[in-house]
């Protein structure tokens, strides 16, 4: 049961769950089980898609992520004209593109597994983390059963009336030079959502300062990487939820996934 988890082991099932989202539904359903999931549905519409996975208490959504190889989510990505949301304020239309795509069959799966008292959660990386916080904005409207939202390398999602409007906790997780996380640009009025949780050049929760962001970009260079790329990989949130101090006791519980193996192409 979800709820009776740490912050930090919720932190770490959920970009495992993140991760997970990536795969093809028969790899999805085996990793997914191995977690206790006993019920997997995979959404696809236009190239928009998510999981749900569900046990006897608990129902998540994961929407997957940016596929560099898929040009519908890089065409998401692109599309950072401000439209207005179905709730309030204005939301990225490239982003409310992909949630409208699935929200029907997803709304459907929640009215009715919802009257069962499942308890609620979504989560997501990079667009997935974006398409995440877009549809527990509209979810909160319709039921609210919604526990809380974790997203992972998250894009800013809409302007300020749109961000203000979404009462869901919802803790969004930033690897230290994490480029998507600074997208779409704050002077287009975009702005987070969110309880912000840093992690610095070392993979430690703290505050960001720009002296730890330079250092981080010098020894990435000095192994070169790009830092502000690198920093994306949803593998990376993984080991850094993994490696949280008071969260070493969750290992014998799901695995050491800071070993798990993301498929190629994916960051």
């Amino acid at each position: 049961m979800i709820t009776e988890m740490s912050f930090q082991e919720r932190a770490t099932l959920f970009a495992i769950l993140s991760s997970i989202a990536y795969m093809d539904k028969k790899g999805a359903t085996r990793e997914a089980k191995k977690l206790g999931f006993t019920t997997i549905e995979f959404y696809d519409r236009d190239g928009a898609q998510a999981y749900r996975f569900m046990n006897s208490e608990d129902l998540v959504i994961a929407c997957r992520g940016t596929q560099p190889t898929e040009w519908n989510d890089i065409k998401a990505d692109l599309r950072a004209i401000p439209v207005m949301a179905e709730t309030v304020g204005r939301v990225h239309k490239g982003f409310k593109k992909e949630v409208d795509d699935l929200w029907p069959m997803v709304l459907e799966d929640l009215e009715r597994k919802v009257n069962q008292d499942k308890k609620v959660w979504f989560t997501g990386h990079s667009l997935g983390a974006a398409m995440t916080t877009i549809m527990a904005s509209r979810c909160q409207d319709v039921h609210h059963n919604v526990c809380e939202v974790y997203t992972y390398g998250s894009p800013r999602v809409g302007w300020g009336r749109y961000v203000r409007s979404l009462k869901v906790t919802h803790h969004r997780f930033v690897n230290n030079n994490d480029i998507v996380t600074r997208v779409p640009l704050w002077i287009m009025g975009y702005r987070h959502h969110g309880r912000r949780h840093y992690f610095n050049r070392k993979g430690q929760l703290s505050f960001s300062d720009i002296r730890d962001r330079i250092l981080g970009m010098w020894e990435g260079w000095k192994r070169g990487t790009i830092d502000s790329i690198a920093d994306h990989d949803i593998g990376q949130y993984i080991v850094n939820c993994e490696d949280i101090p008071a969260h070493k006791e969750i290992r014998h519980k799901i695995g050491t996934w800071s070993k798990f193996k993301i498929p190629d192409g994916i960051n």
